[in-house]
């Protein structure tokens, strides 16, 4: 595996790890559908130069804001919908079945393939369980919560597959001179939920530093961090891509560490980061 083609995929995970404890810190009481309808209307400007229609086949322009619909749009209000349900470290906790479902969607229906795949996330699932662990987290848990970020999570990996498996279709279209139509189909999605809870009443709670933690969020964790996963996702195998999905997850609780000073324990951190280093060589093996 060349360093480059992992370029995209560590990058962003850098930024994701850091983009929680900005939000935990900085837009706190702010309506969480707001948060995600403005991050992908942010985004969207950052595209829209680039945006090519000539010679873009209908079908495939429709494809990709559907895409974008479901990855980014379902996702995040599935997600924010769950912390009705779920504490924030159960939140955390249950996103570790993101790349089992990456996988799933990927290789589906090949047998031999999916069960290699299956060897490689294991310790990734595992790695990220042991980490985000809380006593009494399984024993706390809703159900209906549970069941929304399953479906997130769902949203997000079908996202990353969907992508991948359409860019061929692009033709002579670069990424970039697409990419707007995902954002498009997000924002589409977001603003009917924004809409219900009536989130723009957020706007006369945003401070100063709270306008720049969301700017941040939708134009660099957002608008550009989802273009270069998605592109990341092209360039590396199914089950490598579903390993990275929780390589976020030791990166956040250092930074929520550096920055909120909250105490991780590190026995499991460092026991779950060498799970995730094993998943990585694991995923970097052939067939």
């Amino acid at each position: 595996m060349q360093v480059h083609t992992m370029f995209y995929l560590v990058l962003v995970s850098v930024i994701w790890g850091l983009s929680f404890s900005l939000v935990k810190g900085q837009l706190s009481g702010i309506d969480p559908a707001f948060i995600s309808f403005a991050r992908l209307l942010l985004a969207l400007p950052l595209f829209l130069p680039f945006f090519v229609w000539r010679g873009l086949d209908g079908t495939v322009a429709t494809r990709l804001a559907f895409i974008g619909a479901v990855q980014y749009g379902l996702m995040y209000i599935c997600l924010f919908a769950s912390f009705a349900y779920l504490a924030a470290y159960q939140v955390a906790l249950f996103t570790v079945t993101t790349p089992l479902m990456v996988v799933l969607f990927a290789h589906n229906g090949q047998t031999r393939r999916l069960a290699w795949a299956l060897i490689a996330v294991l310790p990734a699932l595992a790695g990220a369980a042991i980490i985000q662990y809380k006593p009494g987290a399984l024993a706390l848990e809703s159900w209906k919560g549970f069941a929304l970020l399953q479906a997130s999570n769902a949203c997000f990996a079908f996202g990353q597959v969907a992508y991948k498996r359409l860019r061929p279709a692009f033709g002579n279209h670069a990424d970039r001179q697409v990419f707007a139509l995902l954002y498009a189909g997000g924002v589409a999605i977001t603003l009917p939920a924004v809409l219900w809870t009536g989130g723009f009443s957020s706007l006369g709670r945003l401070d100063s530093s709270g306008w720049l933690t969301l700017l941040y969020l939708g134009w660099i964790a957002s608008g550009m961090s989802f273009f270069w996963w998605n592109r990341g996702a092209v360039l590396v195998q199914a089950k490598m891509l579903a390993v990275m999905n929780n390589v976020k997850v030791p990166l956040a609780v250092v930074f929520a560490f550096v920055l909120l000073g909250e105490r991780p324990e590190w026995v499991p951190l460092l026991i779950g980061s060498g799970l995730l280093v094993a998943a990585l060589a694991l995923a970097t093996r052939r067939d």
